[in-house]
């Protein structure tokens, strides 16, 4: 029997923040709004359609009593949350050395707290990625100004032949998203990632071991979908919008993490009715109460 391996998530919401200044002065970049919700909620939902319900979330010694605060032991969402510090911004690598306990030779996923997924089907493109035995799986999405990105080439068959950090010359439009899964490999990888000219062990240094192993796979994000990184002043407006959008339009909430733990069956109607009441005040509490009503 093909049994799904078990795996870990990882959100990893440290740095400073600093081309967000002053708005992150006195507080983590990935606790801002986005539209109704603080922004670590977007990339905690896409960990949870994966139907990963045990992540660690890793940032400063400073925000981290922010983030419990604010989401406590995830049981509010029906996922089981841990917590963990990077003392300084060594590199998306440093994520795997801080959470290998956490991992303990499991599989795992780990997303950027400032990334914004959206697009219908957006769960189906997470499931080869989710149930994939060996290797690692990256998203690529096609941008104009690739040379602030990661960047893949494919050859003609769309298998990756290259990865690139931020080059000079593109040799595709293709950027690297932050969200990535690897198998229980990816903390000896990590291991062994030396710091680059930046002092930072970079997330394309394990990316470029698994392509060089032939272990490397790419699910391409193209018309229909969204990925907003929300580092800028503009970029952060951009995503609320988009929210604010969709939401009034559709009636419908985005990366609602009650909801989602709800359909997943990790929620009972009293547990969202229960929520519903501690945030009944706000929209976003009235939306809970409906879903409660419906029960569905």
């Amino acid at each position: 029997m093909n049994v799904t391996p078990r795996r870990r998530g990882i959100v990893l919401a440290g740095g400073s923040g600093t081309r967000l200044a002053p708005m992150t002065v006195a507080v983590s970049k990935q606790l801002l709004p986005i539209y109704d919700k603080p922004m670590i909620y977007y990339p905690l939902s896409v960990l949870m359609l994966s139907d990963i319900r045990e992540i660690l979330i890793i940032s400063t010694p400073r925000d981290l009593p922010l983030y419990s605060d604010l989401l406590g032991d995830g049981s509010t969402f029906g996922i089981a949350l841990r917590y963990a510090e990077q003392r300084a911004p060594n590199g998306l690598a440093e994520a795997f050395l801080i959470g290998a306990d956490f991992i303990g030779g499991e599989s795992s996923a780990l997303i950027l707290g400032d990334n914004l997924f959206f697009g219908q089907g957006f769960a189906d493109y997470l499931v080869p990625a989710r149930d994939r035995r060996e290797g690692a799986t990256l998203f690529s999405y096609p941008v104009h100004d690739p040379t602030r990105f990661g960047v893949v080439e494919f050859d003609s068959r769309g298998r990756a032949l290259s990865i690139e950090e931020k080059p000079a010359k593109p040799r595709s439009n293709q950027a690297v998203t932050g969200l990535y899964f690897y198998d229980s490999q990816v903390v000896d990888i990590a291991r062994e990632v030396k710091p680059s000219w930046r002092g930072e062990l970079e997330i394309t240094d394990v990316n470029q071991r698994y392509l060089a192993a032939g272990r490397l796979y790419v699910e391409r994000l193209g018309r229909g979908f969204a990925w907003l990184d929300t580092g800028t002043f503009s970029a952060l407006l951009d995503a609320a919008n988009f929210v604010a959008t969709l939401q009034r339009r559709q009636g419908l909430q985005i990366a609602c993490l009650e909801e989602i733990g709800f359909r997943k069956g990790w929620l009972t109607v009293e547990d969202l009715k229960r929520r519903a009441r501690e945030l009944s005040n706000s929209e976003y509490g009235a939306y809970l109460e409906q879903l409660a009503t419906a029960g569905y």
